[in-house]
């Protein structure tokens, strides 16, 4: 099995309906996920984003984000948060250290980080792939 770790930019895109290209490949790779035909690891860092998301940018009421939360815990399983070190390392680079989480757990797993946000492409080339290319 394959595995990723993909970031905010890609799991809010499972939460709204689809309606660009890169909705319809975050879906495709939600369903590969449920299907058991992918891995998926996030560092905790990705519930308080959407969290954050779903609060302040689409207003989710309350009984929305509770639910979200349990969703979300329940969804996926494999949350690890990489070494300090490396998010600083990617930092230093021009990430800020939210995006840079991501990348550090990605390249400490050797995985790809799927991602829809073009400064974490241009920045962590080689370990960040874009989610319409998968």
């Amino acid at each position: 099995m394959n595995e990723i770790v993909l970031d905010a930019s890609i799991a809010s895109l499972w939460l709204r309906p689809p309606g660009s290209p890169a909705a319809a490949s975050a879906q495709a790779l939600l369903k590969r996920y449920e299907a058991g035909q992918l891995g998926v690891v996030v560092p905790r860092l990705l519930f308080l984003e959407l969290l954050n998301v779903a609060g302040r940018r689409w207003r989710w009421a309350e009984v929305a984000l509770i639910d979200l939360a349990t969703r979300l815990e329940a969804m996926l399983g494999d949350v690890i948060d990489p070494d300090l070190g490396r998010v600083a390392s990617w930092t230093a680079r021009g990430l800020t250290a939210y995006d840079a989480t991501y990348v550090a757990l990605a390249e400490e797993r050797g995985v790809p980080l799927i991602t829809h946000d073009r400064q974490i492409l241009a920045v962590a080339t080689g370990i960040a792939q874009a989610v319409d290319a998968r």
